[in-house]
């Protein structure tokens, strides 16, 4: 009864700017810290940024300076800006929450679907 969703991947060529977004839906109670993991090719999934409630934010080092994660508490919404992209940026962006259900009012760790974000020329 909780979703993850995500948007706003695509084609986009070196240089270029994304903006990626999550949007949680459902029985939510409480949101704690959101995060953006990417997964490239024959990689495994890695973190790219995290944000608590409270809006401290880690990045990964490759991403540091070209990427800023925010989130907007009123609307249940996570987002990933993406300038100066590289190539080796292409993978699937996954958007993760911890959240607490008001079913059962347990934190469960969630996650989107992903979309797809390709960096080439």
């Amino acid at each position: 009864q909780v979703q993850l969703v995500e948007s706003g991947g695509g084609l986009v060529q070196p240089g270029g700017s994304l903006r990626l977004s999550c949007a949680a839906s459902g029985s939510i109670g409480s949101i704690y810290d959101m995060g953006w993991y990417r997964q490239a090719p024959g990689k495994e999934r890695e973190l790219v940024a995290r944000i608590t409630s409270g809006g401290s934010t880690n990045y990964a080092d490759s991403v540091k300076g070209r990427f800023t994660i925010s989130r907007d508490n009123a609307k249940n919404m996570a987002y990933l800006q993406m300038n100066s992209l590289k190539p080796e940026d292409t993978a699937v962006y996954y958007c993760n929450a911890d959240i607490r259900r008001t079913f059962d009012n347990r934190v469960h760790d969630y996650w989107g679907q992903g979309t797809q974000v390709t960096v080439s020329s």
